[in-house]
């Protein structure tokens, strides 16, 4: 009996591959958006795209619990903190500061940052797990999802910048940032890594791998 609910409970796999359409269509609509459009309305609308890609992906963690929300919660919060000291200080990353794209801010620092960083590090994380044996320790696995956040970063500021994302007070973006990058990515990941370890959630690995495509297109089109 307590086998057959919790069968129930998981996510089927019809669900998952529908999950998959959804979010690749959904990304192929925001490079076009993005390239043909050039529209600040459907610019405005990179918030709402993150929480979509966020709350699918969390949708199919198979094993949810209250300290796994807390933990999920303490990354996003985290995330956005990081991003207040960031951005009011410069002392993590360099100086720079945020345009409207991505949506309401609080201390010069727009919410969506922490759906933003919790969505990389939980859905980099997943990706990991496919590519390393589960065996594989957590500081490891923790290090290269760092690690692949970093890389995914470098591919997203040349867009950010054009479309107002943020802006660098400097011509090129500093170095500081991707060190301040990898080590806050870091921190999180270890916040989470215990929830996540043996987590093998291909929805998320493939929103991660679709933030990449989506921003790589974007470098070449825009």
């Amino acid at each position: 009996m307590v086998q057959n609910e919790f069968s129930s409970s998981m996510p089927k796999p019809n669900n998952e591959r529908l999950a998959l359409v959804v979010m690749c269509v959904l990304y192929a609509v925001g490079i076009v958006g993005f390239v043909c459009l050039r529209d600040r309305g459907f610019l405005l609308l990179t918030p709402l795209n993150l929480l979509i890609s966020l709350l699918v992906s969390l949708h199919f963690h198979s094993a949810k619990s209250t300290n796994f929300w807390l933990a999920s919660l303490t990354v996003a919060v985290g995330g956005f903190l990081i991003e207040v000291v960031g951005v009011n200080t410069g002392l993590l990353f360099g100086r720079y500061h945020y345009g409207p794209v991505l949506g309401f801010s609080l201390f010069s620092t727009p919410l969506s940052i922490g759906v933003n960083w919790l969505l990389l590090v939980y859905c980099s994380a997943s990706l990991i797990n496919f590519l390393l044996p589960q065996n594989n320790s957590r500081v490891l696995k923790s290090t290269l999802a760092a690690v692949l956040m970093v890389a995914l970063d470098a591919i997203i500021e040349p867009v950010a910048i054009a479309t107002d994302m943020w802006r660098w007070e400097t011509a090129q973006v500093p170095l500081q940032n991707y060190i301040g990058w990898f080590v806050s990515a870091l921190l999180l990941q270890g916040v989470i890594s215990r929830f996540v370890a043996t987590e093998r959630n291909l929805v998320a690995a493939v929103v991660f791998l679709l933030q990449v495509v989506f921003f790589a297109m974007l470098n070449l089109m825009l």
